[in-house]
């Protein structure tokens, strides 16, 4: 596991609302609660793209 950096987590937002995205350690998935969306973290780099988030 490869923790996020700050920054990073600071400056992404969700691709499909545009809201911000909170940390899931267990999952290693950056959630955006606003559009219902997960995006997993692939060898610490997140994966912005709609077709690879899971519904939540």
């Amino acid at each position: 596991m490869v923790p996020i950096d700050k920054k990073l987590l600071d400056i992404l937002v969700c691709p499909v609302s545009k809201g911000t995205l909170s940390y899931n350690e267990e999952t290693e998935e950056l959630i955006c609660e606003k559009s219902g969306l997960a995006y997993p973290i692939k060898d610490g780099i997140p994966v912005m793209l709609p077709e690879e988030a899971r519904k939540i």
